[in-house]
């Protein structure tokens, strides 16, 4: 009797740890196109990433980049102070977006061009994402807000 209930817990116990990997397999699946690294343009001008490879860049617009006039298409040039990447974006740009700005742009590295899908940019004067304030503060060009 005590074999048999030895025998059911450990088939229990298999079944369960099979459905444990099988679910964390299938949630690691389901989310690897979800989850986009943050780069800075020094960190892609060091270490270029594949083409294939979706991820996320921000820093500050360069002065004098902004170009637009190919229909929707926006070219500009963003950078950390380090390195500038040059990017283009097809669409409609956030009414906040403007040169020596904080943005955030989700896409990839074609060619050493950033394509970006989509184009994020500050709130308001003091806000700017955590990661271009840290990748800024990196390269020792950050500024605090309200200061010169």
């Amino acid at each position: 009797m005590k074999t048999l209930k030895k025998k059911r817990r450990v088939q229990v116990i298999a079944i369960a740890a099979v459905a444990l990997i099988a679910a964390t397999a299938l949630i690691g699946y389901g989310m690897r196109d979800g989850i986009n690294f943050f780069r800075s343009p020094s960190q892609v001008a060091a270490e270029p990433p594949a083409p294939t490879e979706v991820f996320r860049i921000g820093g500050l617009v360069e002065a004098g980049s902004i170009r637009r006039g190919e229909g929707e298409t926006v070219r500009f040039t963003v950078t950390d102070g380090g390195a500038s990447v040059p990017v283009t974006f097809t669409g409609i740009l956030p009414d906040l977006f403007a040169e020596n700005q904080g943005m955030v742009g989700t896409g990839s590295l074609r060619d050493g061009v950033f394509e970006a899908s989509e184009i994020l940019a500050k709130h308001d004067e003091d806000y700017m994402p955590k990661e271009v304030v840290d990748a800024l503060k990196e390269q020792g060009v950050y500024q605090e807000p309200g200061g010169s």
